[in-house]
């Protein structure tokens, strides 16, 4: 894309339409590429006793407060960067739990704790995943301490260390239990008949999420606190509280509370009877919403000095106390999440928490099935030397996924995926996004070799995705044309094109100059999202730019300066067709090495020319450097930029600013509908 052009003014201006501590994900100044995510390392999975794949749940990160980056920990994804085990003893289960190795840990059988009410202490960087319904655990459970993190404990059944007494004082037999733990995922689980309590969070852990369980038949279901300290921040969605008699959760002394979707029910006739529901004590900041609750006895209740924001909740035969008041605190200022309405909630979750009958039978584990793997190896020791080779020796039209795994090197190569090989993901396998690079060094003013003409700014790409359900993961594209060799030359450089519906890219890096990263449609006609999740991009003239629908989120954007050492750049050149959403910027942070004031968020771009064209970038819940313009919207080639769509909505930062005719900011209302969910529509990305 040329950075200037000669366009006439066009239309009437119209009214611009555009989650408070975002995902900083690194300081501001350079890019810090050490800081990763986390990566799926998929040529070290193997079990310890056979070539097994990890089931498609052992892969997958967490939402909510456990997804936050903080304390040195980017998200929570478990044991995935280690090796998958499969486990039927108490003794192998024991010695993978405690390693210090990551493990991906599958629990194919039942296994009986000895001596009843054991609890394995489980060390960082562990998923603990139950095979279907085979995977439970009887008389005892785990136990997280003091700086363990990045844990993951799914679809297990954990049971019956119940030792006959309800109110039990004597026995401390928890489920799972944690003190000072952090970044922790708590996920469709049955827990149930323990002789103390089913989920502990204690002592100042944080970072959890505790999401699509079944807590059942037990005196103290779920207990969090037990500090004067007031640092914990987790997320309770989607699980089913029923006949339990106190800590609903009880959340004592806890920074943020997020309770949402839950279903807590009191059985009329049975023996056990509610003495409250979900608890606000201390100095806790409640935020409880979309919640249902069933005959519960005093279903919501706080201290005095606590607070709760109630919000959509549905009671239904419930007595006694049903309190709220304070202030608490925005959620989506932290993370993104989409609310199930209340109604619908006893019915989601009697069929869908607990664990899964059979892991496979999801629509994300049949995809990941029924996939064909092809490896490439710079060395010769894969299928093949080249990412290209690979690409083409996938069948036309195929109608299953197709994983392309890329062993760590650096591929100086053009790579093109057509429109006819949908169900592509190109995914390095090393221990970084660092390690595996592909790269090239095309600008638009690139004779190309047979005399035929420049590349143009889209066929410049290092990467070009043409084909709909493509995911890229792991790796770093990059176009390393030098800028200042050729200044001859149109100097656009794009290191990954995308011109296509439904691309996940997770966990990359895109490096360049001027127009990086372009996310187009395959025409004018065609929707074509793309979502951008825990990556990396960088750039300074328009360099991320195009008329797709696409979402940049947990992301970092870092700035460059110029070729000649100058400051001074665009961030976006959005040019969506109307009625289409554009560029959504959410949850992420804008940085680099860049002067003060230097670079504008964006302009709008109307390709050819083209005034029917309705740009939109909207920038939210995002940390801006002072490299930011107080101004951030400029206009580009004779168009200008307030009669597009270009707003901002709480972001934070040195180069955030207050709401002006020349900085607009969303309303809460408006912002309600520029979520990354209405982004993406009917579509949830999921990794495969």
């Amino acid at each position: 894309m040329s950075e200037t052009r000669s366009k006439p003014r066009h239309r009437r201006r119209k009214t611009a339409l555009a989650v408070g501590v975002p995902l900083a994900l690194t300081a501001a100044g350079t890019l810090a590429y050490g800081t990763d995510f986390g990566v799926f390392g998929a040529d070290a999975q193997r079990t310890a006793s056979a070539a097994t794949a990890a089931p498609a749940w052992a892969t997958a990160t967490a939402d909510g407060f456990a997804s936050v980056n903080a304390l040195g920990q980017n998200g929570t994804y478990g044991g995935r960067d280690g090796k998958t085990v499969t486990v039927k003893t108490l003794a192998d289960l024991e010695k993978y739990a405690t390693a210090a190795e990551p493990y991906v840990i599958v629990v194919a059988a039942t296994i009986t704790m000895d001596p009843v009410g054991k609890e394995i202490k489980v060390q960082s960087n562990k998923t603990i995943v139950g095979s279907g319904t085979s995977g439970q655990i009887v008389g005892g459970g785990f136990f997280l301490g003091s700086g363990v993190h990045n844990v993951i404990i799914r679809n297990l059944t954990i049971r019956d260390a119940y030792q006959g007494i309800w109110n039990d004082k004597e026995h401390d037999f928890d489920g799972i239990q944690m003190d000072g733990a952090h970044h922790v995922w708590i996920d469709h689980n049955d827990l149930r008949n323990m002789a103390d309590g089913l989920i502990d969070v204690r002592k100042d852990s944080t970072y959890v999420t505790v999401s699509w369980n079944k807590l059942s038949n037990d005196n103290k279901a779920f207990g969090i606190g037990w500090t004067e300290n007031v640092v914990t921040d987790i997320t309770i969605h989607h699980n089913w509280i029923r006949e339990t008699e106190q800590r609903n959760p009880s959340t004592d002394n806890a920074a943020h509370a997020h309770l949402y979707n839950n279903f807590l029910e009191d059985v009329a006739g049975t023996t056990i009877k509610s003495s409250y529901g979900n608890y606000s004590r201390g100095a806790t900041k409640m935020l409880l919403e979309n919640s249902y609750f069933q005959g519960m006895n005093n279903p919501v209740i706080k201290d005095s000095t606590a607070t709760i924001v109630q919000k959509g909740n549905t009671f239904v035969s419930t007595t006694g106390r049903n309190e709220s008041g304070g202030t608490a605190f925005d959620a989506k200022t932290y993370y993104a999440y989409t609310l199930d309405k209340t109604a619908d909630v006893p019915a989601l979750l009697k069929s869908g928490v607990g664990p899964r009958s059979s892991i496979g039978t999801s629509a994300a584990a049949t995809t990941a099935a029924a996939a064909t793997t092809l490896t490439v190896a710079k060395d010769g020791s894969g299928q093949y030397s080249t990412v290209q080779a690979a690409v083409n020796a996938v069948p036309a039209n195929n109608a299953s996924r197709v994983v392309i795994a890329v062993k760590p090197g650096t591929y100086r190569e053009l790579v093109k995926v057509p429109s006819n090989k949908p169900h592509v993901t190109i995914q390095g396998t090393g221990s970084s996004r660092k390690d595996t690079v592909i790269v090239y060094n095309n600008a638009s003013g690139t004779q190309k070799p047979d005399g035929s003409g420049t590349y143009g700014t889209g066929g410049s790409a290092t990467v070009a995705v043409e084909a709909d359900d493509f995911q890229a993961r792991n790796l770093t594209i990059t176009n390393d044309f030098d800028e200042a060799a050729h200044q001859d030359i149109a100097q656009q450089a794009v290191a990954l094109r995308t011109a296509a519906d439904k691309v996940f890219l997770d966990s990359i890096i895109v490096n360049g100059d001027q127009d990086t990263l372009l996310l187009d449609t395959a025409a004018k006609d065609k929707l074509g999202r793309v979502y951008v999740s825990n990556s990396y991009v960088t750039g300074n003239v328009d360099f991320i730019f195009g008329r797709a629908t696409a979402v940049i989120d947990k992301s970092v954007i870092t700035l460059k300066k110029r070729w000649n050492g100058t400051s001074a750049g665009y961030i976006t050149a959005p040019s969506t067709v109307a009625n289409r959403k554009g560029i959504l910027i959410a949850n992420s942070t804008v940085n680099g090495d860049v002067s003060s004031a230097s670079f504008y968020l964006g302009r709008p771009w109307h390709a050819g020319g083209d005034a029917t064209l309705d740009p939109q970038t909207t920038v939210r819940n995002t940390t801006l450097s002072a490299a930011i313009k107080s101004t951030p919207w400029t206009d580009m080639s004779g168009f200008s930029w307030k009669d597009d769509r270009f707003a901002e909505y709480k972001n934070t930062g040195a180069g955030s600013g207050s709401a002006s005719s020349d900085r607009p900011q969303l309303t809460d209302a408006q912002a309600s509908g520029q979520e990354v969910a209405d982004w993406l529509g009917d579509w949830t990305p999921t990794a495969s």
